[in-house]
């Protein structure tokens, strides 16, 4: 007997442990305070699903579907062996994580367009070539994603890129953002205190109301028409070595 899930089936309050779940048809499904551990959900389909409460330790989502998929208070991460989830080569597309611990998780190649991370902890999480564009005919190519209030402390972000995203409220300390494009990004009220930004493209980005202090903009790739409070100006100045003199 197949006591699986199924596509558009409601489900609450059940566990399921070192699930065979490869294949697995979940779309438009709802789960609600559910336990999934170490499971596989190799090619799995969760377009449209929608999880609240539920907890997904050691799960792996490898070339899985969830596009459009919401994730509301759901924990991904397991404490007892610092394990985050796998999301290699998964499409993201316009999915939503809402309050979520997504701590050490690797989006590993994945496609995250549109996508949507709202008070996340996403604490030592890795973004490998993952992608957050799509190509709209032969030359238009555009870049969607918000990542609102979330924790990105120990997070591998170099080489990510993210030029015009909504990234504010955001913590980023001794986070590794070397060589990312964040050309026009809000990275207003954000924590960079410590934040690797070696070879950054920075131009345009607004940094206001963000903690800025150690921001050597002579590291940067590019900083022209940078939006900083007329405060901000003595810490990045301090940190290029200039002796700032007031009064």
């Amino acid at each position: 007997m197949d006591d699986r899930p199924k596509a558009g089936e409601v489900i609450q309050g059940r566990t399921f442990s070192e699930a065979a779940w490869e294949d697995i048809d979940l779309a438009e499904a709802v789960l609600v305070d559910c336990t999934i551990v170490a499971t596989a959900f190799g090619a799995a389909s969760l377009t449209g699903a929608r999880l609240s409460h539920c907890r997904l330790t050691r799960c792996r989502f490898s070339h899985a579907d969830l596009r459009e998929a919401v994730f509301e208070d759901c924990v991904f991460a397991d404490p007892e062996t610092q394990q985050g989830v796998s999301l290699a080569f998964c499409r993201l597309d316009e999915a939503r994580f809402a309050r979520c611990d997504l701590t050490h998780a690797r989006f590993e190649a994945a496609d995250l367009y549109g996508a949507n991370f709202e008070d996340c902890n996403l604490l030592g999480s890795r973004f490998p070539r993952a992608s957050f564009h799509r190509a709209f005919g032969g030359k238009v190519v555009r870049t969607a994603a918000r990542f609102a209030r979330c924790n990105f402390e120990l997070a591998d972000l170099s080489q990510v890129r993210l030029p015009g995203c909504e990234l504010a409220g955001s913590r980023f300390r001794e986070a590794d953002l070397s060589g990312a494009d964040l050309q026009g990004a809000d990275l207003s009220n954000c924590d960079l205190f410590g934040a690797i930004l070696d070879g950054a493209k920075m131009a345009g980005v607004d940094l206001r109301g963000a903690e800025v202090s150690g921001l050597d903009l002579r590291r940067l790739a590019s900083y022209a028409n940078l939006k900083i409070d007329p405060d901000q100006q003595y810490r990045l100045l301090d940190a290029m070595g200039v002796d700032v003199q007031i009064g």
